[in-house]
């Protein structure tokens, strides 16, 4: 942790703790609220200014994480200006938010300290888990091939297993939800409302169709408070109706609109693809969600293809892909929207995440069959979490597995070698690295596509030709953006690059 950023905890330590205490009656005063947001954002500026001191200082990555510190202290001020929060995820908010995470006054602190001092490396932070793939609807190009007619899923005594172990091994209080359905899932006669009910001191992130919530599951997620739905759109009306079923665009706007008037937090999850991207990124679009629809969050997903003879044509061209890094940028810059692109925001979290990534932010990624992986969008297993916990482990031995150890291997060797952080994903950006590590430590194919893939030489061939072009491009913008020195002018966060005058220079080359 940066001095900076230890005399903003220091500062705002009195505050924040009478916020923890006194709960949603002094976090919606507007004007002590407004003390607080600007006492943030002025220390996040601070910071800034503060590591551009630094000789170790990579200034475009360091405005990057201001500019997305800034845009998510907006967010939450305009969210809260429009009472869009319930008192009681004010609440949930407050305590596992503010005092476990920011105030680092939680147990989690000390499990996720021992858990350093034990192995030498930070421990995960959050984990994604897609409990069940029943799904009530059957979307073209689902990646999960998810229907009405599969039972496969994790027993409840599973799911609850992993939640707790990651809680009291790792200080985990972050859980993102996917599927399938997640509405769908049933175990026991429980369903996921039970889980996020019984851990009711984690937050859950769901990825949702939205057409399962109805003014029934309205009421439990606002008695609950702590699980916020993230609607997966795929553009406008016509373009999800597509794609999802006629009548999905409405079903989702109509169950954004209950969750807004119970003040139940949510956003959107959009796949990009090269018929979409301009689409799902303009400003109409945007504007329309956050500042009419009430969307607090949202991610942007590339299309990843998968499989024999797969076609690649629907990924993002790599210009397509170089437009969306800096569209994605100037919406978090001009007009503080919280929105992360996971393929082009390498630069905020330190690269990939993959494999409970070393940089303090990283994650697993566990299916309906407790097939383990190193992310949603890597599916190679070295172990399955049921297999696991028969043979008496436990996630701490999940950790150490060989194929997520060499993973993170290579994200710190990439890192420490100031590699272009625009492309921080083996699977997407560097896929001749990631096969070299399947081909030595041989994790099991999730599904038949991705062992399909393993064995498809022009879909490697191809997906190594995207990966020159697009380093050929983003190599630029690393040089001369990023690695450039830190200018003068008074604001400290610098101009986005003139990526047409970028691609002709790349061209002359």
């Amino acid at each position: 942790m940066s001095t900076s950023s230890q005399n903003l905890i220091t500062s705002l330590g009195p505050i924040a703790n009478l916020l923890v205490q006194s709960g949603p009656q002094l976090i919606q005063n507007r004007p002590l609220r407004k003390v607080i947001v600007k006492k943030l954002k002025k220390s996040i500026i601070s910071d800034l200014r503060i590591k551009h001191q630094h000789d170790d200082s990579i200034p475009g990555v360091d405005e990057d994480k201001a500019a997305f510190g800034l845009a998510i202290v907006d967010t939450l001020d305009r969210a809260l200006e429009n009472r869009y929060f319930s008192d009681k995820v004010i609440h949930t908010l407050l305590n596992i938010v503010g005092r476990d995470l920011f105030l680092k006054q939680g147990e989690n602190r000390n499990i996720a300290e021992r858990f350093r001092l034990e192995t030498g490396s930070n421990a995960p932070t959050f984990m994604v888990i897609s409990p069940g793939k029943a799904c009530n609807l059957q979307c073209t190009g689902c990646y999960a091939n998810a229907g009405i007619m599969t039972n496969e899923k994790l027993s409840w005594e599973t799911f609850d297993r992993i939640i707790t172990e990651a809680k009291t091994l790792w200080g985990v209080r972050f859980f993102v939800i996917s599927g399938g359905e997640p509405m769908a899932y049933r175990s026991e006669g429980k369903d996921l409302l039970d889980m996020a009910e019984k851990h009711h001191d984690c937050f859950f992130m769901m990825y949702t169709n939205g057409t399962l919530i109805d003014e029934k599951a309205t009421e439990r997620l606002a008695k609950i408070g702590n699980l916020s739905p993230a609607f997966s759109l795929e553009g406008w009306r016509e373009r999800t109706d597509t794609r999802r079923g006629k009548g999905v665009f409405d079903k989702v706007l109509a169950g954004m609109e209950r969750l807004r008037k119970a003040g139940v937090p949510y956003g959107m999850s959009l796949t990009a693809t090269c018929e979409n991207a301009e689409e799902i990124l303009s400003d109409e679009f945007m504007d329309y969600f956050y500042k009419e629809q009430g969307v607090i969050y949202s991610w942007i997903f590339h299309y990843m293809p998968i499989g024999r003879s797969v076609s690649l044509d629907l990924m993002p061209t790599p210009q397509q892909r170089l437009w969306m890094w800096h569209k994605s940028w100037e919406l978090i810059r001009e007009k503080s929207y919280f929105l992360a692109d996971f393929w082009n925001h390498g630069t905020v979290c330190d690269g990939c995440l993959s494999a409970g990534s070393d940089t303090g932010g990283g994650y697993f990624y566990i299916d309906w069959n407790g097939t383990v992986s190193p992310c949603v969008f890597m599916p190679y297993s070295p172990i399955n979490i049921n297999d696991a916990y028969r043979d008496g482990k436990t996630l701490n031995e999940v950790w150490q597995e060989p194929f997520f150890a060499s993973l993170r291997d290579w994200q710190k060797s990439y890192k420490n070698s100031n590699g272009n952080w625009l492309m921080p994903c083996p699977i997407r950006d560097h896929h001749a690295d990631l096969r070299k590590m399947i081909a030595v430590h041989q994790p099991e194919p999730s599904d038949e596509s991705a062992q399909e893939a393993l064995l498809d030489l022009d879909y490697a061939a191809g997906m190594d030709r995207y990966d020159r072009a697009y380093q050929s491009l983003s190599d630029v913008i690393w040089q001369e953006h990023y690695l450039r020195e830190v200018g003068t002018t008074d604001n400290p966060i610098g101009d986005l690059p003139d990526i047409s005058r970028l691609i002709e220079k790349q061209k002359a080359l």
